[in-house]
């Protein structure tokens, strides 16, 4: 055939950009290859990439890893499952910057050739042919110069035990059968094809792992006086609550706005138009005569006595969390300062924060296109002067009411000059502005859990969260905020509170709780999902001593939840969520598990929660487990950290759950000691699965 100029040739560039070897759709990757992925310093990431090769020959496939401090490191894949050509290893990743990895995949000549010589000498078939050739693939390992020397005389004994003619075929195939694993790390490949190098952005632990707790400094310490007026409580009575909040196991304290707080057009309780001469307003409609973004309520005391609180929460190993909510009410000196930093009607009036049908009189939203570069620059500005004085997370209001390029900007600025900060994004939007946020630099997003109850839509939930969204999305599992209640809160009592503390502090390493939810605060304001007489609008001093002595709080619950959080480094992890199946549709079981080679002590981790998620019934089941996916035998004890008893556990377990005393299980699982011949054997067989031919 003639070939004119618009025919295809073998030169063509669009022929080399495959690869001989495939590699496609590696991972860990972000949606839009303009971002990076994430992940943290402690964090085990699964590294995936699907690979194949034509006709039948067996490959694999290497993981080059390289820290930002330039350590390189290489790993061998293992084959997922069956029938999808998808390679996986999970690797800790221990040093926090930009990382940058790549896949390689070869012809593995070696594993190839084993895997049909095994076939035809068990059958008779080219019994000479395929020793001379394993032979001659030998020889040719024992001369290359990569390989130490230790390894070139084994590779050479074994090519003298393939070439020995008076050696059966069986013995000398079982001789290159038990040598396999001298071509793990050093295989012979050809074929190779590697695909570009990507990069993997590495935060600190504390941008994925953790446990938060939120309240308002003016509560604590606020006392009423006879005549109805309040004294306000101040960061020095605040700080005395720190020893309870480390007490519990949290590490994070998140505070609402501290700033001063607008006197024009203040709220009053329960969001009432109208505020009385005692009612402190929202702390969300930042500025007065006293100051903006910068100053401190004169109520809550002054700048070093806000840097004495926080000086007081590290002694207590507690990090400060501050709100940044970037909107003014009406008497914010940026209002008669900056006009231009707001949308101005054409009236004349300022547009004030809407929610329609709601209508927020206190507060102006920011316009972020009217003078970009001085508002960005002030914003910034105000990030720096309280990172300056030691909070080192933000926990930012409604950053998806502000354009996502103003944040990737603010995050970019900020971490270049302090990578250690954090930043969450309280979003509870659509579902492309939630995951755009987290792709542009939030280290921690605010989701849909509060609002996802049943069985069936936890699962959903999490398993989204823990595969299809974790390269760039980490989940902060708050349970309560003091704008939600939820109906499941406010109707299902202790038991629902239990509950759902139990999934937050297990399912994900991040979850927080806002106070109150300890003292079982559940009234809400009629047809809302909000307290009550919330603490939005009004002090809320809590006798938490009396509480204690009645035993009304579940303090020591939360306690417990995240003492075995500490306890069991598997929950620790984001990724590793398994769920199983049970027979009543109200018992939730998953499982989260930390192999002995990332585990400090060098053994397993494996932790089972079970969970019934109505709280106003006793629910009966049995929960059936994978125990080979698990790793476990066919019996093996558990203990739960709820009830401390043990039980013995296998495939199909009954169990029972009453909501009206414990309704969960936290089943921590005891690993029977391997042999010492199953100990050196079980690598072995894990690194050479069986790879599932190629269709001819």
């Amino acid at each position: 055939m003639q070939m004119n100029s618009a025919t295809p040739r073998p030169s063509d560039e669009r022929f080399l950009a495959l690869g001989r070897i495939p590699l496609l759709k590696p991972r860990p990757a972000a949606p839009d290859a303009r971002w990076n992925p994430s992940a943290f310093v402690g964090e085990v990431v699964p590294f995936s990439v699907t690979a194949f090769r034509e006709g039948h020959d067996l490959i694999g496939v290497r993981l080059n890893l390289t820290s930002p401090s330039g350590v390189t490191s290489v790993h061998r894949l293992l084959q997922g499952a069956p029938g999808t050509d998808r390679w996986v290893i999970s690797v800790p990743v221990g040093e926090q910057g930009l990382w940058s990895f790549s896949f390689e995949g070869f012809s593995d000549d070696y594993a190839t050739w084993l895997h049909n010589a095994t076939i035809k000498i068990e059958a008779g078939v080219d019994v000479d042919v395929m020793l001379a050739l394993g032979h001659e693939l030998v020889t040719a390992a024992a001369a290359e110069t990569t390989r130490t020397s230790a390894q070139r005389r084994k590779l050479s004994s074994l090519a003298a035990t393939l070439g020995d003619h008076t050696l059966a075929a069986d013995e000398r195939l079982a001789a290159a059968t038990a040598a396999i694993d001298s071509f793990w790390n050093h295989p012979l490949a050809s074929l190779s094809s590697s695909t570009a190098d990507q990069q993997l952005l590495v935060e600190r632990t504390r941008a994925g792992a953790g446990a938060w707790y939120e309240f308002f400094p003016r509560s604590e310490g606020a006392k009423r006086a006879a005549d109805g007026t309040w004294r306000s409580g101040t960061f020095s009575t605040a700080a005395k609550r720190l020893p309870a909040i480390a007490a519990m196991g949290f590490d994070v304290v998140y505070l609402p706005p501290i700033h001063p707080i607008g006197e024009v057009n203040r709220k009053g309780p329960n969001n009432t138009l109208i505020a009385g001469p005692n009612d402190p307003g929202s702390p969300w409609a930042i500025g007065s005569r006293h100051g903006g973004h910068d100053a401190v309520h004169p109520d809550l005391g002054s700048i070093t006595d806000f840097e004495a609180f926080v000086a007081a929460a590290l002694e207590q190993g507690l990090e400060i969390a501050l709100d940044l909510a970037l909107q003014a009410a009406p008497d914010h000196p940026w209002v008669t300062e900056h006009p231009e930093w707001f949308t101005t009607l054409p009236d004349g009036s300022i547009a004030y924060a809407e929610n329609p049908p709601k209508k927020y009189q206190d507060i102006y939203p920011i316009n972020f296109d009217n003078d970009p570069v001085e508002l960005r620059a002030e914003i910034l500005r105000i990030v720096f002067l309280w990172v300056a004085r030691g909070v080192s997370i933000f926990r930012v209001d409604n950053p998806h009411t502000k354009p996502a390029e103003f944040w990737e900007w603010l995050i970019a600025e900020v971490n270049a000059v302090y990578p250690d900060v954090v930043f969450l994004a309280e979003a509870f939007t659509r579902p492309a502005l939630l995951k755009t946020l987290a792709m542009v630099g939030f280290q921690q997003s605010y989701t849909y859990f509060t609002w996802r109850n049943t069985t069936d839509e936890l699962t959903e939930f999490l398993t989204g969260v823990a595969n299809d969204t974790a390269d760039f999305l980490r989940p902060n599992l708050f349970v309560n905020t003091p704008d939600i209640l939820t109906e499941y809160l406010q109707f299902g009592g202790v038991a629902a509170h239990k509950v759902r503390a139990a999934i937050a502090a297990t399912a994900a390493p991040v979850w927080g709780m806002y106070s109150g939810y300890e003292l079982i605060e559940n009234v809400a304001r009629q047809g809302a999902e909000e307290h009550l007489n919330s603490e939005k609008y009004e002090y809320r001093p809590r006798d938490w001593a009396a509480a204690e002595r009645d035993g009304t709080s579940i303090a020591p619950y939360i306690s417990m939840l995240n003492r075995f959080r500490r306890e069991h480094p598997a929950l620790g992890q984001l990724r590793n969520l398994v769920f199983h199946p049970t027979d009543d549709e109200a018992i939730l079981a998953f499982s989260k598990q930390l192999p002995s080679a990332h585990t400090a002590n060098g053994k397993p981790d494996t932790v089972i929660v079970v969970a019934n998620v109505d709280p106003h019934s006793v629910r009966e089941t049995m929960v059936h487990l994978d125990l080979a996916a698990l790793g476990l035998p066919t019996q093996f004890e558990v203990t739960d950290a709820v009830s401390g008893e043990t039980w013995t556990w296998g495939t199909h377990n009954y169990v029972r759950l009453d909501a009206f005393t414990e309704p969960v299980h936290l089943l921590s699982v005891r690993h029977p000691q391997p042999t010492r011949s199953a100990a050196k054997a079980r690598p072995s067989a894990a690194r050479q699965p069986k790879q599932a031919p190629n269709a001819s």
